[in-house]
């Protein structure tokens, strides 16, 4: 049960084009927004989607990945563990964001180089 532990696993696609950050010696930080859908239907029957935004963090080939091979769009599948982090906002506001730190990384569509591939 300990892999279990604070464990994430998302499919959705990328709300803009990572933001990539080369930190002192060359370690790369990638950021990044994903979006992901559930579909249900309503008491009267209709369908419905939900969009449920999750704020994404990669470190080092991760993060090269995410920079070379992906834009706003690109569908995605990641495994990964959820981070709160705070910080103080310029108004002097305490600020607590909860991001995934992105482990493992596969891109399900590849648009490097051209048009997106046909999602089947």
């Amino acid at each position: 049960m300990k892999s279990l532990n604070n464990k994430v696993n998302l499919i959705g696609h990328l709300g803009f084009t990572p933001e990539i950050k080369t930190l002192n010696g060359g370690r790369k930080l990638a950021k990044v927004t994903i979006a992901t859908n559930d579909t249900y239907k309503s008491d009267k029957g209709e369908r419905v989607t939900e969009t449920q935004w999750h704020q994404l963090v990669a470190w080092g080939k991760t993060a090269e990945l995410m920079e070379r091979y992906t834009r706003v769009g690109s569908k995605i599948a990641l495994e990964g563990k959820l981070l709160n982090r705070s910080y103080v906002d310029k108004s002097g506001q305490k600020r607590t964001v909860t991001e995934v730190q992105v482990n493992e990384l596969m891109i399900l569509n590849n648009w490097a180089g051209g048009e997106p591939e046909a999602e089947n």
